[in-house]
């Protein structure tokens, strides 16, 4: 039995708890640590909450308060905002427990990576969906072909059923998605490493009948330039929105110069845009490149919908996301990764994720159809 700290008791690290406290042998004994008493009251008044989920008021801007949290855990999960993220790493270093989160911050990323130099305990940032699982699909399909001319990766989490301007509802966090919409995207074009602008070089594609666009946005591709680069003359991520999104998204960020008050854009997205529950994930990778002597193409194209877990209806985001990052604890408790330094996304195989008692989620038929 292992016990795990989870900060942020939000939409996703609730469910990462959850799922974590409601899994049998080999089980975990969870502590759900937040700031706010209003989360984790919820937590604690709900009749459902597994026995091994316990709750914490944490402060991680208090070193003291974190410290002490991490006593004695085998691995924190971080479901905190992105602007925590080096805090809980350096924190979970200082400890020697192991590290897992869910930014898609590059920046903190790159700095989570050299906390782990020398570390005798394995820091896995980025487990999440997209970066996350979409870099696991990604490379998985890499490496069936002699040699690569493009990987191109789309993810969206979209409403089922669209009814604004926007063409779109929250369902993740708020500051997550603007962040991804302001900072540079990394991507290789022409076989060379670069830095490509937020919300440019839109496309449209058609999947099941539906249109859709994609676009650039920051974070996604984790860890793939460095690892894809020199083998692949084309490497891009970008998310899916409806059509129609992407304009008014730029408006906002750049007419209105709102990516200078991202705490105003921010104010106004969550009293403007109701958040839903009914929602899909669309995860739609293309490969391309030799493979004995042809040039040839593979695709993986998955939806996942919201659905009921443990009683209770969760979104697909939260569903893919929260089950990500619990099946990489699991590969890494069950001695599936390495235990020690920098873990990428991309050493994963597959089928050993897919296998994964928590990863199943992404080949379930039950899940690929709407409730």
């Amino acid at each position: 039995m292992h016990d795990i700290l989870v900060i942020g008791a939000g939409k996703i690290g609730a469910v990462v708890a959850e799922l974590l406290a409601n899994a049998s042998d080999p089980g975990y004994r969870v502590m759900l640590a937040d700031r706010s008493a209003e989360l984790l009251g919820a937590i604690d008044a709900d009749p459902r909450k597994p026995h091994r989920l316990t709750t914490l008021p944490l402060d991680v801007t208090s070193a003291s308060q974190l410290r002490a949290a991490l006593q004695g855990k085998f691995a924190v999960l971080s479901a905190a905002p992105y602007q925590l993220t080096v805090q809980v790493a350096s924190a979970a270093r200082e400890a020697g427990v192991h590290y897992l989160d869910l930014t898609e911050d590059v920046v903190s990323t790159r700095r989570v990576r050299a906390l782990a130099l020398g570390a005798g305990s394995a820091f896995i940032p980025q487990c999440g969906l997209a970066p996350g699982f979409i870099s696991i699909v990604a490379s998985q399909l890499a490496r069936e072909f002699d040699t690569l001319d493009s990987v191109r990766m789309r993810v969206g989490a979209l409403p089922a059923y669209p009814s604004n301007a926007l063409n779109y509802n929250l369902t993740w966090s708020t500051e997550g998605v603007i962040n991804e919409y302001c900072e540079p995207c990394e991507a290789i074009v022409d076989g060379v490493r670069r830095e490509v602008p937020a919300l440019e070089e839109r496309e449209e594609f058609s999947l099941d009948g539906v249109l859709y666009e994609a676009f650039n946005t920051s974070g996604g591709l984790g860890t793939l330039c460095e690892s894809l680069s020199g083998k692949v003359r084309t490497l891009n991520y970008r998310t899916i929105r409806y059509p129609g999104h992407a304009a008014i998204m730029k408006a906002l960020l750049h007419d209105l110069r709102l990516r200078d008050r991202r705490d105003v854009l921010k104010d106004i997205l969550e009293q403007s845009v109701p958040a839903t529950m009914q929602d899909v994930v669309i995860v739609f990778v293309t490969v391309s490149g030799m493979k004995e002597g042809r040039l040839l193409q593979d695709t993986y194209a998955r939806k996942i919908y919201s659905h009921v877990m443990h009683g209770k209806l969760r979104s697909a985001i939260q569903i893919t996301t929260a089950s990500s990052l619990c099946a990489m604890l699991d590969l890494l408790a069950g001695g599936q990764l390495p235990t020690a330094g920098f873990v990428r996304q991309e050493d994963v195989a597959l089928d050993k994720f897919l296998a994964n008692r928590f990863g199943a989620v992404y080949a379930s038929q039950e899940l690929s159809r709407a409730a």
